[in-house]
């Protein structure tokens, strides 16, 4: 019998112009995206909108999805492998400082700040993805 876990969590890439929506979870040092797991009945848009809503403040509308970003870790001796599927993210209201207790910090960066701050390569993957999807940026 495997002792490997599998987990799924949905997060959002909102870009506001020049600047995007990350997040310093409660007691780390490292930036990231919000991102979490789904609620039962719940689909990975719904918990995308909702995660960005409870970690950022801010109220979005869930668009496209940019792609999965897929790793491990080891948590209580076992292996286990996570997929989070990310989502384009539209910014209608709010404010950073109404993030919730699993957050630190949550602000808008610079996208080019944003590139070198977050800590995983494969979130930095889903913000030029977003960069790439945005409609005033197509031809």
């Amino acid at each position: 019998m495997s002792t490997d876990l599998k987990e799924f969590s949905y997060g959002g890439v909102t870009v506001r112009g020049d600047e995007v929506v990350v997040i310093r979870p409660r007691g780390k040092r490292l930036w990231t995206l919000p991102k979490g797991g789904a609620l039962p009945g719940e689909d990975g848009a719904a918990a995308a909108g909702r995660e960005v809503r409870e970690e950022t403040g801010l109220e979005v509308t869930v668009g496209e999805s940019l792609g999965k970003v897929e790793y491990s870790y080891r948590r209580g001796g076992r292996q286990v492998f996570k997929t989070v599927t990310f989502f384009r993210c539209e910014f209608v209201s709010g404010d950073v400082a109404d993030h919730d207790h699993e957050v630190d910090e949550a602000r808008w960066m610079a996208i080019e700040e944003a590139r070198a701050a977050l800590a995983f390569p494969g979130e930095r993957e889903m913000i030029e993805r977003a960069i790439g999807s945005q409609p005033s940026c197509r031809s």
